[in-house]
């Protein structure tokens, strides 16, 4: 199903100073927030080395050799800039993405995870996530990020087809992807699995082998993601067709079926709309955005949500590279930042939390968007009576049947 995405006007942040910027996101206003949220930092690195047909994130081929150093200065200028918009606060969570953040040697991984700790400060225990690609794997190098910091790992493996991965752009193979999933668990006591399902041509058959091999490897965290044709990408704009055609709906949903029985039988929970994991190896960083809780995004492209006591604020760092490495060393690192109107607040919020299973607590709701409960009352009916949702007098979660029709769930929220 297609993701649901909203439009707002976003005001060009210009060169205006830190100090007028967060003049104006502090400024009296109609919202009154009486805590502010658990805070995750997320940096993008955005360099891979070949872009998937796929992928509609900012990510860029590695054409030459990126300037590693000028772009970790440049996350350096970007945090010390966005310092006075989180001061006081503790960090939960730090995730590193892209892109191929594996593409950073561990010696730079750790270099940019202390300039982290050198300028916030980190809960106890803080979970680091680096994604990896297998492609990028060499023996030790997992080691090597686990002394760096990094606690967590993320493996982007999609599929253990070597005819589906040449199919979806990969610059792995199967034998490579099992080889990394084995030094991962050597190397740390969590990690994350990536899959994808419907992939170009795959039957039912072939995707339960699949699955059945990531299942063998035992990952602690299994995330499974149904493929879809985004905009701006090469399969957008030539779409597999002929015996490679993405699979139809109901063979789509016939593998969702399959991940749900044999994830279950694995010992892996089902917490996110994707998401499965063993007891106590669930995604933290994930966990905080599926609450409404606040991300400072550092890097090119990267986006944040930030509250303050009156409003919610969205951020957008310059998207290019080179731009963004010129900008954030001359303390401009925001392209554009808009206020979410109060309006917006009631979908952006379920949006996020009925992709969790257990749902969410009524009061979060009122906690998180500083408005009161009534604001969600119309929706809640109306995916009551649509049999999507159910809730007591403390909680709301989303049915098997708002799983399944998640997109309709959450359009009942739209503004």
């Amino acid at each position: 199903m297609a993701e649901i995405r909203i439009e707002t006007e976003a005001s060009v942040a210009g060169a205006e100073p830190v100090a007028e910027r967060l003049g104006r996101y502090m400024r009296a206003g109609t919202l009154s927030l009486a805590a502010l949220p658990p805070l995750s930092i997320y940096v993008h690195l955005p360099w891979c080395l070949k872009k998937c047909p796929y992928c509609d994130f900012n990510s860029h081929e590695a054409r030459g050799e990126p300037d590693h150093t000028r772009y970790l200065d440049a996350l350096n200028a970007d945090l010390e800039a966005a310092l006075p918009f989180i001061w006081g606060r503790r960090v939960h969570t730090i995730f590193l993405g892209g892109g191929t953040p594996s593409l950073f040697t561990p010696s730079e991984i750790d270099r940019l995870i202390a300039d982290i700790r050198a300028r916030v400060p980190l809960e106890a225990g803080c979970e680091i996530t680096l994604e990896a690609n297998p492609g990028t794997f060499e023996r030790d190098r997992f080691r090597g990020y686990r002394a760096a910091g990094v606690t967590r790992l993320s493996i982007g493996v999609q599929s253990f087809d070597d005819a589906k991965l040449a199919a979806l752009g990969r610059v792995h193979d199967a034998s490579q992807a099992r080889a990394a999933v084995e030094e991962a668990r050597d190397a740390f006591e969590t990690f994350n699995l990536d899959l994808m399902y419907a992939l170009p041509g795959q039957t039912l058959a072939a995707f339960e082998a699949d699955l059945a091999t990531a299942l063998a490897l035992e990952p602690p965290h299994l995330s499974v993601y149904h493929l879809t044709l985004e905009p701006n990408t090469v399969f957008a704009k030539y779409p597999p067709k002929d015996a490679n055609a993405l699979p139809d709906d109901d063979t789509a949903f016939d593998m969702l079926d399959l991940i749900t029985e044999r994830t279950t039988a694995a010992g892996l929970e089902r917490y996110e709309v994707s998401a499965f994991a063993r007891p106590g190896h669930r995604c933290e960083h994930n966990w905080n955005y599926w609450q409404f809780g606040d991300y400072l995004g550092i890097g090119a492209g990267a986006h944040s949500k930030l509250s303050f006591p009156h409003r919610v604020i969205r951020q957008t760092r310059w998207r290019e590279p080179a731009q963004y490495m010129a900008r954030a060393l001359a303390g401009l690192a925001i392209a554009q930042d808009e206020e979410v109107p109060r309006e917006h607040l009631p979908f952006e919020f379920m949006l996020n939390a009925t992709r969790l299973k257990e749902g969410f607590e009524l009061s979060r709701f009122t906690e998180r968007t500083g408005l009161s409960l009534a604001a969600l009352a119309p929706g809640l009916d109306a995916a009551e009576r649509q049999g999507l949702i159910a809730r007591d007098f403390v909680r709301a979660w989303p049915t098997a049947r708002g799983f399944d029709f998640l997109s309709d769930l959450q359009a009942l929220f739209l503004p």
